[in-house]
């Protein structure tokens, strides 16, 4: 199960690791901690010494109720930071986190390798066929409506179903717009109540099915903290348990704040498997 990155074959049997690097002033957790251009040189390379093998950029907040971005805006936050980082670690390989496809454009035509798609391609009718185009792999994500209105569209009769469902139609419109390296993640945290990302998580394994690689992003979010009655801040331990979980019910690709214990979490679990 691999992956074609600007040329390298990426292989996903092996499971990696994302390190998550926002450039918004309000992410949920650590939205305006990285400001300038040594700041974000600084955190990229620790994560990438932690052991990081992908490092996803995000110029547009998704959590619930985030402000408006004009794509200028996003434009304007994300392509420097592209450059900079490609300039200064020739050797990275970037994601972007964009719903847009001439965000997607522009951040690969300045070095990016993956394209991060919280919508599935749902809220740009461009955005599959620019990524087909561009011949770089696509992580499709099921959500429902937008940032500002999936919470209120958690009506579902049985979860697990209707999110493979959902994931069969945009792998099937993907492949038909020439979308080779498709990477499916299950949407924790989107259109989501704690108890149907908990009943998700718990038949993750069934996603299999596609024979696909799957992507788990569940760092530090509302399920965690809401459920332990925590803040973000204090709920590492509870993204670790996660994440365990997540590798073991086949997740190829965590996306993590903190790649460190991700990392050493993968080992653990490696060790646990000769």
């Amino acid at each position: 199960m691999t992956i074609n990155c600007k040329g390298e074959l990426i292989d996903l049997t092996d499971p990696k690791i994302m390190g998550i690097l926002n450039i918004t002033p309000n992410s949920f957790f650590d939205g305006g901690k990285y400001k300038t251009d040594t700041e974000f040189l600084k955190q990229t390379e620790l994560m990438l010494e932690q052991g990081a093998d992908f490092i996803d950029l995000g110029a547009y907040s998704s959590k619930s109720g985030a402000d408006f971005v004009s794509q200028e805006q996003e434009l304007a936050r994300m392509i420097p930071i592209v450059e900079l980082l490609v300039k200064e670690f020739p050797s990275i390989i970037l994601s972007i986190d964009t719903f847009r496809a001439e965000v997607a454009k522009q951040s690969v035509q300045s070095g990016a390798a993956i394209i991060n798609d919280i919508s599935a391609g749902e809220l740009d009718p461009d955005m599959l066929s620019v990524v087909g185009q561009l011949k770089v792999p696509y992580i499709l994500m099921h959500m429902r409506g937008n940032p500002n209105t999936m919470q209120s569209m958690t009506d579902y009769k049985d979860i697990t179903l209707e999110v493979i469902q959902y994931l069969s139609q945009r792998v099937a419109l993907a492949r038909e717009n020439n979308i080779v390296d498709i990477i499916l993640d299950p949407g924790f945290g989107f259109a989501k109540t704690t108890q149907q990302n908990y009943e998700l998580m718990n038949k993750m394994e069934l996603l299999e099915v596609f024979e696909l690689p799957l992507l788990v992003g569940i760092s530090r979010k509302t399920m965690i903290h809401k459920l332990l009655e925590i803040t973000p801040e204090k709920a590492l331990n509870g993204t670790t348990v996660l994440n365990t979980i997540a590798l073991q019910k086949g997740a190829n690709i965590l996306r993590v704040h903190d790649v460190l214990e991700a990392v050493q979490t993968k080992k653990i679990l490696k060790a646990l498997s000769i």
